[in-house]
């Protein structure tokens, strides 16, 4: 059994540490900025950020970042390879996954999501639960496919867009990096990058870029 270390002590992290356990990973505890952040379960804090380097130096190999931030969880975990750790890869034994579909390291597949053939998923991404991810899909470092969203064959999705909850894209559909799409949101074509649509068909929210929301 493999020892896991958590980065991130939130609402995510708490169903990351549900799929470690399934997926056989033995989780030793997390790192939180809070120093009053509460055990997760059973697992508790064992430092902020500036611990990871101690615990590396005491044998600990092996790392995730459960954070849903995706610039910062694509940060953390550059920071941490550059420690000297690898990345986990979590997928729920629940889930779908082709066979013929590669998944990047620090990237979860939550609960009964599906990920078809020859899909290509990149690092820090999240497919949360119940997403589906169809046939020849390309998602970018850093994505995150919210819950009952779903992607029709060969989309492809830049480096850290967020795809909102519910939301679908027809097949072919390109969507920008940086883009966000909101919750429900149809895409039938193309979005440029570091935008906020929303709607079906999803359009461009006047004067609002992904900057200034996230």
């Amino acid at each position: 059994m493999s020892t896991l270390l958590l980065v991130g002590g939130g609402g995510h992290a708490k169903v990351v540490l549900d799929i470690a356990h399934a997926a056989g990973f033995s989780v030793v505890g997390f790192l939180d900025p809070d120093p009053a952040a509460p055990p997760i379960g059973e697992v508790r804090r064992l430092g902020d950020d500036a611990t990871a380097a101690a615990l590396r130096a005491q044998g600990l190999t092996l790392a995730f970042v459960a954070l849903g931030d995706n610039r910062l969880r694509r940060k953390i975990g550059e920071r941490l390879r550059a420690e000297g750790f690898r990345l986990a890869t979590l997928v729920h034994p629940s889930a779908v996954v082709s066979p013929s579909a590669s998944i990047g390291e620090g990237t979860v597949i939550m609960p009964l999501a599906v990920v078809n053939a020859a899909a290509r998923i990149g690092e820090y991404v999240i497919v949360n639960t119940g997403a589906i991810v169809e046939h020849d899909c390309v998602l970018g470092d850093g994505v995150h496919v919210a819950p009952r969203s779903a992607l029709g064959g060969c989309c492809t999705l830049g480096e850290e867009v967020f795809f909102g909850l519910g939301a679908c894209a027809r097949p072919l559909s390109r969507i920008g990096a940086g883009a966000i799409v909101g919750a429900g949101a149809v895409v039938v074509g193309e979005i440029m990058a570091n935008i906020v649509v929303v709607g079906a068909p999803a359009r461009p929210l006047p004067g609002v870029d992904s900057e200034a929301i996230l």
